[in-house]
């Protein structure tokens, strides 16, 4: 018997008013609303927009029995939420003596709660931060195999992380951001309540950002003979953009006529402009001219935006023809740009205006680094020792 269904209906797990609800999902069709207002129990949420039901097992069979023959239920979001995930035990690691192909564990895929993905892009964090979070939030979930998110305790959560700390070694960047991944979890998608966890959150140490001479950025652009990148390495460092901001500029972000550059969502979705070196304008028409993008300033073959990997590659070969021994990178050349401008007597609140930053003391850390600042400092033995000659010759005249 050929079936009739037709129509597609998908569940999934829903936080609302502070209750573990199914939220039922469909395009607009009068027959499903109809269908699902005969539901008891059933309501509609504007905020969500989407129909739901309070998640109890009773209520699932419920509607798995009454779509029965009527629509397809994709339920997959469903399972994950509710299902513990197995995997394969870590112990196998330490065991000696034992071939690596055997030592090698298959560790099954961890669905997060979709609620999670989805309040990270309803609050618009960037593809980066919720591609972070939810890689941080997977460790963890799979740090507790046998137990469902709900029930990982404070305790729990302190263990984890001293494994990070202590076991994996990681950074204290990393350390950092898998709290707040953690934290995302129990206190946005969980109805917002704060837990207090009393984590000791570890202080991020003063490291200077590492720069390049003014000598070393010439060095580097000679050195590139392809004009994409010869663009991209110009403008990073011209006017002081972060390499997720260079790849969403588009065309018409670059004004000629105002030698401004328009950052679209950058940092904090903050849109700011910056400038547009003299220079480099010539360098874009040209690079425009020749190879035609469609809309993002910068794109690949298929006219989507250009990669991150491209960009990080074509710099590492531009540095290692330039003879650059020191690592650099796309942002290299924003600390550059922003220590450069110091040196030239730019006031810092300007600068921090032109890199976007929302306070002043992430902008100050280039004052530790502006060599020319501090090679006006004069020694206070210079000092002494003026002073003695001074009286020196005073004495001898006398």
């Amino acid at each position: 018997m050929v079936s009739t269904v037709k129509h597609i209906i998908t569940l999934r797990p829903l936080f609302h008013n502070e209750k573990d609800c199914i939220g039922i999902y469909f395009p607009y069709n009068q027959t499903l609303i109809k269908e699902v207002k005969a539901i008891n129990g059933v309501k509609w949420s504007q905020s969500n927009q989407c129909w739901y039901i309070i998640n109890t097992p009773e209520n699932f069979k419920h509607l798995l029995a009454h779509f029965k023959g009527k629509a397809w239920l994709d339920i997959r979001a469903l399972q994950s939420e509710h299902k513990s995930v197995k995997f394969i035990s870590t112990k196998q690691k330490h065991q000696a003596k034992t071939p690596k192909k055997e030592v090698q564990k298959k560790i099954e895929e961890v669905e997060i709660p979709y609620s999670y993905k989805a309040l990270l892009e309803r609050q618009r964090y960037s593809p980066n931060t919720i591609k972070t979070y939810c890689s941080l939030f997977e460790q963890f979930l799979r740090f507790y195999p046998n137990k469902h998110p709900n029930d990982i305790t404070e305790d729990d959560i302190r263990t984890y992380q001293d494994y990070l700390v202590k076991k994996r070694k990681v950074s204290i960047s990393t350390q950092n951001q898998a709290i707040n991944a953690i934290k995302f979890y129990y206190e946005k998608v969980k109805g917002g309540e704060r837990k207090t966890y009393y984590i000791e959150r570890p202080k991020r140490g003063k490291t200077l950002p590492n720069i390049l001479s003014e000598n070393e950025v010439l060095r580097i652009l000679k050195s590139t003979t392809n004009l994409k990148h010869k663009s991209i390495i110009a403008c990073l460092y011209s006017s002081g953009l972060r390499i997720g901001e260079l790849l969403n500029l588009r065309i018409s972000d670059v004004s000629f006529d105002k030698n401004i550059i328009f950052v679209r969502g950058g940092k904090g979705n903050k849109d700011r402009t910056t400038i547009l070196s003299h220079n480099l304008k010539f360098v874009l028409k040209k690079y425009i001219s020749i190879y035609k993008p469609n809309y993002w300033l910068f794109e690949g073959p298929s006219r989507k935006k250009y990669s991150r990997s491209s960009v990080n590659q074509s710099i590492k070969k531009s540095a290692k023809a330039a003879g650059i021994t020191q690592r650099v990178s796309s942002h290299t050349f924003r600390h550059s740009f922003a220590t450069h401008l110091l040196e030239k007597g730019v006031d810092l609140r300007y600068i921090q205006t032109l890199l976007g930053h929302s306070s002043s003391k992430t902008t100050e850390i280039y004052t530790y680094v502006s060599n020319k600042s501090i090679a006006k400092i004069k020694s206070p033995l210079d000092e002494i020792l003026e002073d003695k000659n001074v009286n020196n010759n005073k004495l001898k005249n006398n």
